[in-house]
């Protein structure tokens, strides 16, 4: 699956987005709960000061006493005592207030980080078992951004806006109880001009979603480029590829640039609309909260209090509409995150797999099938037994199926028809654990993890001990490099090995495979890429290597195979020709030979 075709199709579905991510909110739900009940008061407290300006106004301003019943019983407060009691009672409340909304901050920082870790850690655990194809399909820019960006924006913009949406509303409604207590009959007015006021905000959700998704395709692209730039670093500069890297580099920074603004220009339109809405709402209370004031059916204190809480209910209004516009954006991330859950390898166990115990007698392709893209065959019917303990190298021209034979042993990638059987059972039946813990694999270019050397090799057998360490050591042939190294085995290793060279690193992965101990060892293109003086040494590492086990070598170099015990010569995906090397030479226009002597020839010309 490609990942950059997705377009989060069930990002409308609210209901399902919800439901799906719940089980990672349950675990913090009393503390989100918690901050939910903090930003009840904290949007509520809002209302305070407009609330405050009509005994302000009436009493203070008016320098009238403020006279109540309470069972009866009548009380009064002088007007001094109220114009001295309010300036102190609003900032004891902003005091308070300041407290409640440092601790929403925090709780809502504190879960959202939790959540989006969470989710980034199962989707980690999807990604490190999907298939090698979907490697190959997708490129790491997009995985990065799928993988990490999009669990960022859905799981703690989810808790923030709710939040955000929690206090807006909370505030909204006190400063509409503060309306309702002034006047209800100037509140209908305000609150119909609220509900006018979201009609734009349901109009324009699909055209976010369709640009939101286009916008994290365009950021998973960037970072794509970002990566094989720093990948292929040499390369870019051995052909003065610079400007072709910057020009393409430019060229999706104004893809982002222009799907933000559009992004932006539909979210912009809104505020001013909202605006025009508001402000005819206030317009129409001014005129006829006039009225109610010339007949004395309100009192000016009563006025001032509603006006403002009109004018501050402004700003709750404006941010609920942002906060809804900008929540279509999570749920577009939440879709897509939730896509990347629904994905599955598809290399799949059967339900009850056998455990594979080693190779007893030997390995099977029976009329063997495979392509990696429909109608574009790599092996056609191969048909090949390999005895255990045997050597067997596997020669031909490139492209010729030489490495997905291999590939397709440890199940990297499954067969489209036929069986590949190790003693008689279809690999397909055992687990894929213990299918792979029986094989080991040292490729052309081995990747060495940032680490120490130890760490490195320790990879093969986690629980081995220092005397099995060292053996693998002496095996590969890696003693003489761990002694002018200062740190030794403990030596800390740059990314992807680099501070090595090519044939340091195939012994440190020579030595990984010793010490993991497999009964099945797989050689593919292990010398290609080195000199002859390092190819000696590892030549020797790969010796040791393959005592007493059951070897598949790939091998360019013709030379460095003539001494395994059969050759199997493949050619566009068939195998042509199965033997030793003196007996492949001895076949009159045989493909073995044609090879060999076009090596040989090459070699001799230079």
């Amino acid at each position: 699956m490609k990942l950059s075709s997705t377009t989060a199709q069930n990002s409308f579905k609210y209901s399902w987005l919800l439901q799906r991510i719940f089980p990672y909110l349950k675990p913090y739900l009393w503390r989100i709960l918690f901050g939910f009940i903090v930003a009840i008061p904290l949007g509520l407290l809002d209302g305070v000061t407009a609330f405050a300006l009509k005994p302000y106004m009436d009493y203070v301003v008016g320098q009238q006493d403020w006279v109540f019943h309470i069972f009866g019983r009548e009380f009064s407060l002088s007007w001094q005592a109220i114009a001295l009691a309010i300036p102190f009672g609003v900032v004891l409340f902003a005091a308070f207030q300041g407290v409640l909304r440092y601790l929403n901050d925090y709780i809502s920082a504190w879960t959202s980080q939790r959540i989006t870790n969470d989710i980034k850690g199962d989707l980690f655990h999807k990604l490190i078992f999907m298939h090698p194809q979907f490697f190959d399909e997708n490129p790491s820019g997009i995985i990065i951004s799928r993988y990490m960006n999009d669990p960022q924006t859905a799981s703690s913009g989810i808790v923030d806006q709710i939040k955000t949406i929690t206090t807006s509303v909370c505030g909204a409604l006190g400063l509409i109880a503060v309306m309702l207590y002034s006047s209800w009959k100037l509140a209908i007015i305000g609150v119909v001009v609220l509900c006018i006021a979201f009609i734009p905000v349901a109009l324009i959700r699909k055209r976010i979603k369709a640009t939101s998704n286009k916008n994290m395709v365009i950021s998973g692209n960037l970072t794509t480029n970002i990566n094989e730039t720093y990948s292929g670093n040499k390369v870019m500069t051995s052909y003065g590829l610079q400007e072709r890297q910057e020009k393409l580099f430019r060229e999706q920074l104004v893809n982002s640039f222009n799907t933000n603004i559009s992004l932006t220009k539909r979210q912009a339109w809104m505020s001013p609309l909202m605006y025009t809405i508001a402000s005819c709402g206030i317009a129409t209370v001014l005129g006829y909260g006039t009225y109610l004031i010339t007949s004395g059916q309100m009192t000016a204190g009563a006025f001032a209090s509603f006006v403002t809480s009109l004018l501050l209910l402004y700003k709750p209004v404006k941010t609920l509409g942002n906060t809804l516009t900008s929540i279509q954006n999570i749920f577009v991330a939440v879709g897509r995150v939730f896509e990347l859950f629904d994905l599955d390898s598809e290399i799949k166990e059967q339900e009850k797999p056998l455990i594979l115990k080693g190779l007893n007698e030997g390995i099977s392709f029976e009329h063997v099938n495979f392509s990696y893209i429909a109608g574009q065959p790599i092996l056609n019917d191969l048909n090949l037994y390999v005895r255990k303990n045997e050597s067997l190298a596997i020669v031909g021209n490139s492209g010729g199926g030489k490495s997905t034979i291999v590939n397709l042993l440890p199940r990297f990638y499954d067969i489209q028809s036929g069986s590949i059987k190790f003693d008689g059972m279809d690999i397909r039946a055992f687990s894929l654990d213990s299918l792979r813990q029986n094989i080991s694999m040292v490729f052309q270019d081995n990747f060495l993890y940032t680490g120490t050397i130890r760490e490195n090799i320790m990879m093969g057998k986690f629980n081995a001990t220092e005397e099995e360490l060292q053996q693998a050591v002496y095996s590969a042939h890696l003693e003489e490099l761990i002694q002018e190294l200062p740190d030794g085995l403990d030596t800390v290793l740059g990314e992807r090995g680099t501070t090595l060279s090519g044939g340091q690193r195939q012994r440190i992965a020579i030595a990984r495979a010793i010490l993991k101990d497999s009964p099945i060892v797989i050689l593919d293109e292990a010398t290609s890429a080195l000199d002859n003086q390092s190819e000696a040494v590892v030549q020797k590492a790969m010796d040791n290597l393959m005592k007493n086990r059951t070897v598949f070598i790939i091998a360019h170099r013709l030379s460095t195979i003539k001494n395994a015990d059969r050759i199997a010569v493949i050619n566009e995906g068939r195998l042509v020709e199965l033997g030793t090397h003196d007996e492949l030479m001895n076949i009159p226009q045989g493909h073995y030979k044609h090879l060999y002597e076009m090596q040989f020839a090459s070699s001799s010309a230079v």
